[in-house]
C-alpha cells in the first residue's frame, strides 16, 4: 500500500483534560460525554468513543500552512483515554471506513489539486490511486456531511 493514515498527536491535547470547564470555555473548548455509538470520533486514537466516554471538543487548525489559501481548522474530538494510533501502511481504521468522507488532495505547496466524496470502505483504493501521482504530497480526510477534519494520509 502507498499510504499511511496519520492521527493528530496526543501531546498538545493532554493538558486540556486537567482544565476545569470554565477554563475550557475560555479557549473555546467543551468537555463532552459520548452519548451514542459512533457519535464522537477521536482524532488521536482514530477510534469512535464509546457511549459514556469523556472527550474534549475543540477547534484545531489541521492545515496551518500560512502561505496556503486552504489554511483551515475546525472542531475535533479527543478522547480522555486516547492512545495515539500507530497504523501500518494501507490500514484504514474502522472510524473512517464506516463514514462518507470528503477527501482533499494537496501538492507540496499546499494547493488543492483534487477532491472527491468517497465511501470509507473504498478509501484505500482511492488513496493508492492518488498517491501514485508524485505531485500528491498530502491528503486530508473530512466527514462529508459536517465537513469536520478526521485525519491526514501521507505517502508510505
Amino acid at each position: 500500500m502507498s499510504f499511511r493514515i496519520q492521527p493528530l498527536p496526543l501531546a498538545p491535547f493532554q493538558p486540556l483534560f486537567d482544565l476545569d470547564d470554565e477554563s475550557l470555555l475560555a479557549i473555546g473548548a467543551r468537555r463532552m460525554t459520548a452519548d451514542a455509538p459512533h457519535s464522537a470520533p477521536c482524532r488521536v486514537s482514530l477510534a469512535d468513543a464509546e457511549p459514556g466516554e469523556r472527550l474534549i471538543l475543540l477547534n484545531h487548525r489541521h492545515l496551518d500552512e500560512a502561505s496556503s489559501p486552504y489554511r483551515s481548522g475546525g472542531p475535533v474530538f479527543v478522547r480522555e483515554a486516547a492512545v495515539e494510533a500507530d497504523l501500518a501502511p494501507g490500514v484504514v481504521p474502522e472510524m473512517l471506513s464506516r463514514r462518507l468522507l470528503s477527501v482533499r488532495v494537496y501538492d507540496a505547496g499546499w494547493m488543492m489539486t483534487d477532491a472527491d466524496v468517497v465511501e470509507g470502505r473504498d478509501l484505500a483504493e482511492r488513496l493508492d490511486a492518488w498517491f501514485a501521482d508524485d505531485a500528491v504530497a498530502s491528503i486530508h480526510l473530512h466527514t462529508a456531511r459536517r465537513g469536520c477534519f478526521m485525519a491526514a494520509a501521507a505517502r508510505a
